[in-house]
């Protein structure tokens, strides 16, 4: 049986994630997919392209927001909607967390996607990276 990648937490409003992961890539990974689940139907992506995309942070907690707003900003201002998400690899280099990764969907087609919920803003509110019996959990709230 496959282990939950996400779910949505109860919260008044926005969307509450939770994400998990053996790793914090693998939870990274799944928090991606979470914020597109949140916009449209995931299964309905087909990854027909490929992107790479890095970005750094002072720390996990700012690495994980601005993952997240990378990847909101490339459907804002690409229409891009990805369904496979591999952060390959985030590690610690001059003082900063940086995060390099592959991301796979394809331009969004409104006659094909299922427009769920807009997602405004990746917030800080109530953000959180902890690690329990060897697993990560990785916690964030959109603006809706």
């Amino acid at each position: 049986m496959d282990e939950k990648k996400f779910e949505f937490l109860e919260h008044m409003g926005d969307a509450y994630i939770a994400a998990y992961g053996e790793t914090l890539e693998e939870a990274f990974s799944n928090a991606g997919l979470a914020m597109f689940e949140v916009m449209t139907d995931t299964k309905l992506i087909e990854p027909k392209l490929k992107d790479e995309i890095k970005v750094e942070g002072e720390d996990e907690i700012i690495l994980l927001h601005n993952w997240l707003e990378a990847l909101l900003l490339k459907f804002e201002i690409e229409l891009k909607l990805y369904s496979r998400f591999n952060v390959k690899k985030i590690e610690r280099k001059n003082g900063n967390f940086l995060l390099e990764a592959e991301v796979f969907g394809e331009i969004f087609n409104r006659n094909k996607h299922l427009s769920k919920t807009e997602v405004k803003a990746v917030t800080y509110h109530q953000m959180s990276i902890s690690q329990e019996a060897g697993k990560f959990t990785v916690k964030f709230i959109l603006d809706l």
